[in-house]
C-alpha cells in the first residue's frame, strides 16, 4: 500500500474531495479505521479523558503520546498520522524542537499545537527542520481554563477576523495543516477558501476540506457527547460499518449537519 503524505491532502483540497479522519490510541483500531479506508489518524491528547480518565487534556505528557503514537503506527503502517503536542511541550522553541523529534522518532508524519499567530516563530523554525506542523485554532482544550469552558470560538466579527488573520500568518510561517475546532460554519468556510493548505473541522460545519472525531464520539462510547459529535454505531449496528458510513458522510457533505454544527 501506498503511504499517505502532506501532497495527497493538498491534492484532494485542489480537487474538492473531502476526506475523513479519526483518532486513534491502539494498533488494533488504527488497523481497522485503515481496513474501512481512513488514512489520515490524530493520536490526540484526547486520550487523556477517553482513555486515562482525566477531566481535560491537560495531564497528558509527551511519553503517553509518544507511546500511543507507535502503537498506531504498528496497525497502520502506511497511514499519515498527526500526533499532538501536549500542555506545555512547545512552550518554548527549545522545548518544541525536542518533544516534536520524541514524536517523530515515535512514527508521527506532522506534529500538532494549539494557538495563534505567537505560535509563527515555533511553526517556522519546526518547520525548517523538517518537522511538519498542524495548528489547532477555535475551541483549544489545552487552553480551557483561559476560555473559561468548552465554548464555540469565533462567533463576534472582531475575534472572526482575528482567527482568520492568525491562520494567514500561521499558514505564511510554514503550518501545512490546520485544524478548527468549534467555530461557526460561515467561518469555517472563509478560513478553509482563504488557506492554500488543507482544513480539517471538528464542530466547524461541513465547508472545510476535511472532517475529524474522537473516535469514542463515533462510535458511541462517550457518556455525554458534544452536538458536533455523531454515533454512526448506533446507525448500522457493528464499528466497521459505522466507520464506513462516517467516511460516506464526510466525503458527501451529508456530515456534518446542521444540527452538528454552529451559526
Amino acid at each position: 500500500m501506498k503511504p499517505t503524505t502532506l501532497s495527497d491532502l493538498r491534492q484532494l483540497k485542489k480537487e474538492k474531495r473531502k476526506f475523513a479522519t479519526i483518532t486513534a490510541y491502539d494498533a488494533s483500531f488504527a488497523r481497522l479505521f485503515t481496513e474501512q479506508g481512513i488514512n489520515v489518524m490524530l493520536i490526540g491528547d484526547s486520550l487523556g479523558m477517553t482513555v486515562q480518565g482525566f477531566d481535560s487534556t491537560l495531564p497528558v505528557t509527551v511519553e503517553d503520546i509518544s507511546y500511543h503514537t507507535r502503537s498506531v503506527r504498528a496497525g497502520s503502517p502506511h497511514a499519515f498520522l498527526i500526533a499532538d503536542m501536549p500542555f506545555m511541550s512547545y512552550a518554548t522553541p527549545e522545548q518544541s524542537f525536542d518533544n516534536a523529534a520524541v514524536l517523530m522518532r515515535s512514527g508521527a508524519n506532522m506534529v500538532k499545537i494549539e494557538g495563534g499567530d505567537w505560535l509563527c516563530d515555533t511553526v517556522r523554525m519546526l518547520a525548517e527542520r523538517a518537522v511538519p506542523v498542524c495548528v489547532h485554532m477555535g475551541l483549544m482544550p489545552q487552553s480551557v481554563n483561559v476560555l473559561g469552558g468548552y465554548k464555540v470560538q469565533g462567533r463576534d466579527e472582531a475575534s472572526a477576523q482575528k482567527l482568520l488573520n492568525d491562520a494567514i500568518a500561521l499558514e505564511k510561517a510554514g503550518a501545512q495543516l490546520l485544524l478548527l475546532e468549534c467555530v461557526p460554519t460561515k467561518l469555517a468556510k472563509r478560513i478553509t477558501e482563504t488557506l492554500e493548505i488543507p482544513v480539517i473541522g471538528i464542530g466547524a460545519g461541513n465547508m472545510t476540506d476535511g472532517q475529524i472525531l474522537v473516535m469514542h464520539d463515533a462510535l458511541g462510547i462517550t457518556a455525554k457527547a458534544p452536538k458536533f459529535a455523531k454515533d454512526f454505531l448506533k446507525e448500522t449496528g457493528n464499528i466497521r460499518d459505522a466507520v464506513r458510513l462516517y467516511i460516506e458522510q464526510v466525503e458527501s457533505g451529508i456530515y456534518p449537519g446542521q444540527e452538528h454544527s454552529f451559526k
